[in-house]
């Protein structure tokens, strides 16, 4: 069965009570219930995990090495300035996608760069939680494809 790691940056703990009129009322716990849930039914499984240290999310990317078939990154703040995490993705050598809750190009100008788009495999942003599901279904639909080829 496929492994999707789910890596959450800074302040992502705070999801449903950090400004909900930008990020939705939405839980991490809320997310993972509806990932699980999805996985299940198409033979997926994942892990949640979240930090607000970008070694931490550094650590996870060089562990999904070895314990991940792809990883879904919500990078947080982290995703305008971070050379070491973008190099961890790069090192992955797995496919990786960039999910935003809000839309970053459409907020301030700081926030439409992002390091880590040049080396994920794609990027949603501005769908919400939805996004995360979304992610999913393509890196497993990518993972189903090289199963078969």
């Amino acid at each position: 069965m496929p492994h999707i790691l789910v890596l959450n940056g800074p302040n992502l703990n705070l999801l449903g009570v950090r400004e909900p009129d930008i990020y939705g009322s939405e839980t991490l716990a809320d997310v993972e219930a509806s990932l699980v849930a999805w996985g299940k039914d198409n033979g997926i499984s994942f892990e949640l995990r979240q930090s607000n240290h970008e070694g931490d999310l550094i650590d996870w990317l060089h562990e999904a090495r070895d314990e991940a078939d792809a990883v879904i990154l919500n990078p947080g703040g982290l995703t305008h300035n971070s050379v070491s995490l973008a190099d961890a993705v790069s090192a992955l050598e797995k496919p990786v996608i960039e999910v935003h809750l809000s839309n970053i190009f459409a907020r301030e100008a700081f926030r439409a760069h992002s390091t880590i788009s040049r080396v994920a495999a794609g990027v949603i942003t501005g769908l919400g939680t939805t996004g995360y599901l979304l992610a999913a279904q393509a890196l497993a639909a990518q993972l189903f494809k090289q199963e078969e080829g």
